[in-house]
């Protein structure tokens, strides 16, 4: 039977396979989380509604719908907390998928436990850490044209690349997978029609406005 109540500090467990919820349950807890777990995705989405936990790991494949839909449903770009999707394997094209939906990033099966906890933990941190100032890339805002068409996420890292990071930086200080950057990156340049890194930050310096603040530090025109 899935839990229904997800008070604040729970991390929530959307998966069918019952060894795989034991495993990464145990894990939680013995980090000092408590933990929801949810079997279908119905449930979940119902009670994701009502209350938002510190993370949630959702399962690619559910029994009544795929993770990709339930990121969807519960609308993850503008949800709350990290959203997870956990996967058998995991290639180009489904991270582009997740992340276009609003995935947090991607983890893969079998789970290393311990692995799994230190990333949720890190992306959790970096959620607080927004709730609690302005995150270094919102402090220089952008004006250019197709702006409007980034999601909250894709604006963070397109301040830290028109900074100089890497997608190695870029996804430390995001606490995300570079290659979970670099689709991000190339959303971004597919919404605002940059045909290549330069180009980006062309458009990004050469639009209305520069960026203000620590994203032009350091910067040549």
């Amino acid at each position: 039977m899935a839990q229904q109540a997800m008070p604040a500090g729970e991390v929530v467990l959307v998966d069918h396979d019952p060894a795989v919820r034991a495993a990464l349950a145990a894990a939680f807890a013995a980090a000092g989380y408590g933990v929801a777990v949810f079997t279908d995705a119905a449930s979940f989405v119902a009670a994701a509604r009502r209350h938002t936990p510190a993370a949630v790991l959702i399962d690619l494949q559910l029994p009544d719908q795929s993770g990709i839909d339930v990121l969807k449903d519960v609308d993850a770009h503008h949800y709350g907390a990290p959203v997870f999707i956990v996967a058998a394997g995991v290639d180009i094209a489904l991270a582009v998928e997740a992340v276009k939906s609003g995935a947090y990033d991607c983890l893969l099966k079998p789970c290393d436990a311990g692995l799994v906890v230190a990333r949720v933990v890190e992306a959790i941190a970096v959620f607080a850490a927004r709730r609690s100032e302005t995150h270094a890339a919102d402090a220089a805002p952008f004006t250019f044209a197709g702006q409007a068409l980034l999601t909250p996420r894709e604006r963070e890292v397109l301040g830290l690349i028109a900074a100089g990071a890497s997608n190695k930086e870029a996804g430390r200080r995001l606490g995300i997978s570079p290659r979970t950057v670099e689709v991000h990156r190339a959303r971004i340049m597919e919404k605002i029609g940059a045909r290549n890194a330069a180009d980006l930050v062309r458009i990004v310096l050469g639009g209305d406005g520069a960026p203000r603040g620590p994203a032009r530090a350091g910067m040549v025109a």
